[in-house]
């Protein structure tokens, strides 16, 4: 396996299921990063999410678990780019999924775009269906993450 398998740039473009979604937030893109990069409080604001626990600093290398769809996940923070970009990528159940959030500021106002590859044996047997499950936790994290950043006050959205 080579050097770049294990510390992906970007999402696995030949992976069978791809999601990419946008969504434009009207909060600063400080407040948007600090929302997403506070990996433990998760819980209090993407109702999906049951709990996430990061083991040190966000940087490349840190490790996170946290669960989500009854799923106990595993992941390694691969870059940041603070504040606009932070890539992960893990497997569980025989998914390796890789997931790339990339944030644009516009004024007082940021759009977040984000992607996320799936692959393994469990994608290769029910694609359709894994790409629809994807779609919609996607869609569900990024309507999450506007509203509690919109929401002033929200006491993780901050000032």
């Amino acid at each position: 396996m080579s050097h770049s398998e294990h510390t992906p740039s970007g999402i696995d473009e030949t992976a069978p299921v791809i999601s990419r979604h946008s969504i434009r937030i009207a909060a600063p893109i400080e407040r948007v990063w600090r929302l997403h990069t506070d990996i433990d409080a998760w819980p209090r604001w993407q109702t999906d999410i049951g709990s996430a626990r990061i083991d040190g600093p966000v940087t490349p290398g840190s490790t996170f678990h946290w669960t989500s769809a009854g799923l106990t996940i595993g992941s390694t923070i691969h870059v940041v780019e603070a504040p606009a970009r932070i890539l992960w990528a893990g497997t569980a159940h025989g998914i390796t999924a890789i997931h790339d959030w990339r944030f644009e500021a516009h004024g007082d106002e940021t759009q977040v775009h984000n992607a996320e590859s799936w692959s393994g044996d469990p994608v290769d047997a029910d694609t359709e269906n894994m790409r629809k499950l994807l779609a919609q936790s996607l869609d569900s994290w990024l309507d999450r993450l506007r509203h509690t950043a919109e929401g002033p006050a929200h006491p993780l959205a901050g000032a």
